[in-house]
């Protein structure tokens, strides 16, 4: 038997309940679809939002100088170490595994295995900033600096830039891996460990586009 909406107002139910209860259902509804939705917490992805924004304008500066100096920003490609840029781009791509991995073992509730594959983001990430390392002093004996030109200036802010991010990333990284040492994130409540994978997917998505810009693209 169908119930229409005015039979339920003329029965037990008061409209001053039915007002009363219809707020408070969709609002359960409504956070349990954006926590289905929304990886994280909202504050996090104010901060991702906004790296992204500052990442998009050295792009769009990097494309603006090289329409002025296009013989500059396809010889400069040719002079950079690649196969650092590939190694560091395979570190990453390997530590965003890494921590895809941890989040799916925190959400079955395996806590020493969301810890393992935590410890190995960190140790991607460290190998990042080795090999970044090793890029620069590279770099330094080819006689590369900062100020050899325009396309070098740019490469050293938008890679000295990122650097930072990855360093960033890995102390927040090792912040929750603590915390779940400590046993504070389960397969109910990982919302902080999430929004810490989340930023370190926006780090490895900003280092995507930055190889190909820097050591691919002429």
């Amino acid at each position: 038997m169908t119930v229409s909406s005015g039979t339920l107002l003329q029965g037990k139910s008061s409209p001053v309940e039915t007002v009363l209860i219809a707020p408070e259902v969709l609002a359960v509804s409504g956070s349990r679809n954006v926590s289905k939705e929304t990886p994280g917490n909202i504050a996090v992805w104010i901060l991702i939002y906004a790296e992204l924004f500052e990442f998009a304008l050295f792009f769009v500066a990097f494309l603006i100088a090289k329409s002025h100096y296009p013989e500059v920003f396809s010889e400069g490609p040719l002079q950079l170490n690649t196969f650092a840029g590939t190694a560091n781009t395979l570190a990453l791509i390997t530590s965003s595994f890494f921590v895809a991995r941890a989040m799916a073992a925190i959400k079955l509730g395996q806590r020493r295995e969301c810890l393992t594959w935590l410890w190995l983001t960190l140790a991607a990430g460290g190998v990042y900033c080795g090999i970044k390392g090793w890029e620069y002093n590279w770099n330094e004996a080819a006689g590369i600096g900062s100020r050899s030109n325009t396309f070098f200036t740019l490469y050293y802010y938008l890679t000295f830039n990122h650097l930072l991010h990855v360093l960033m990333g890995m102390c927040t990284i090792l912040f929750v891996t603590i915390r779940t040492h400590m046993g504070i994130y389960d397969a109910s409540n990982y919302e902080g460990l999430e929004s810490a994978a989340s930023y370190w997917h926006m780090i490895d998505l900003a280092w995507i586009i930055i190889f190909p810009l820097l050591y691919v693209l002429r």
